[in-house]
Formats: C-alpha cells, sequence, structure tokens
C-alpha cells in the first residue's frame, strides 16, 4: 500500500493531523486522541513505529498546549477571519504547522509549510492550499522577525 512507503516524518505529520481533528471534533484529550488513532485507527496494518508514534503524539499535544499563541498568530495574520470560523482541517493544519515553526530547529520553516501543503492536498481543497500558503509564509516572516518561542 502506498501509505507505508511514505516518508516517516510526512506519515507522522499525518497521523498528529487525525489526531487533532479527534481532538477538535470528539473533544476528548489530546492525549486520549492520540492513544485511540493509534491503538484503534492506524490504518498500516501493523503497529505504528515508536519514533513515528512518539512525533506525532508530541506534535499534537505541543500544538494544543500552545493554543494561547498560535490562534492569536493565526487571527492577526488572516486579519478578518478568527480561526474558529475557518474550515475544520484548515485550522487544524495551520496551527500544526504553525506550532512547528514556534518550536523552531526540528524542521526549517519551508519544509513545514511544504508538509502543510501537503497535507491540504490530501486532506482538503485546491483553494485551501493557496490559502494555508499564504498565510504559513506571513506567519512564517512573523515568526523570524520576533524569533521562535
Amino acid at each position: 500500500m502506498a501509505r507505508t512507503r511514505k516518508d516517516p516524518r510526512h506519515r507522522a505529520r499525518e497521523a498528529a493531523l487525525q489526531i487533532l481533528y479527534q481532538w477538535e471534533i470528539g473533544g476528548r484529550a489530546v492525549e486520549q486522541s492520540a492513544e485511540t488513532f493509534f491503538t484503534r485507527q492506524w490504518p498500516d496494518g501493523d503497529e505504528a513505529p515508536e519514533a513515528l508514534r512518539a512525533f506525532a503524539t508530541r506534535l499534537a499535544i505541543d500544538t494544543v498546549d500552545r493554543l494561547g499563541e498560535i490562534d492569536p498568530l493565526i487571527a492577526d495574520t488572516a486579519q478578518r477571519w478568527r480561526p474558529e470560523r475557518m474550515p475544520v482541517l484548515d485550522r487544524l493544519i495551520l496551527r500544526m504547522a504553525t506550532c512547528e515553526m514556534l518550536r523552531g530547529g526540528e524542521a526549517a520553516p519551508p519544509v513545514v509549510i511544504n508538509e502543510a501543503l501537503e497535507l491540504a492536498r490530501t486532506f482538503s481543497t485546491e483553494e485551501s492550499v493557496k490559502f494555508i500558503n499564504g498565510m504559513l509564509d506571513a506567519i512564517r516572516m512573523k515568526i523570524a522577525a520576533t524569533g521562535p518561542l
């Protein structure tokens, strides 16, 4: 199956997005959403590799933990759109990518943005890809001006 041949980091970001979706829609703790995803919904047949599971879970948890700084940055960048008015998957992709850029270090901002665009192509619409690209580029510039937190 093609899904198992994807880059492990990309597959981990897909998993993190799915965990965040469960958290957003289901109203459960993000840790519980991660456990449910990896024990009941992991699509690849075998267990998820530990490094993938750890990366995805940490990214999802960090994203939720940092919403207090992520959402205002997204809202300020979107100007007339509050994050809660955005389509759920677009909002979650923006939050997750913004979290990665705020953390700094692990992946360069162009890599984070490219990964977010691939997620949008897989889980959202072509219009969303354009929107997310513009938003993340502007967020990248704001973070570069102030530095990762």
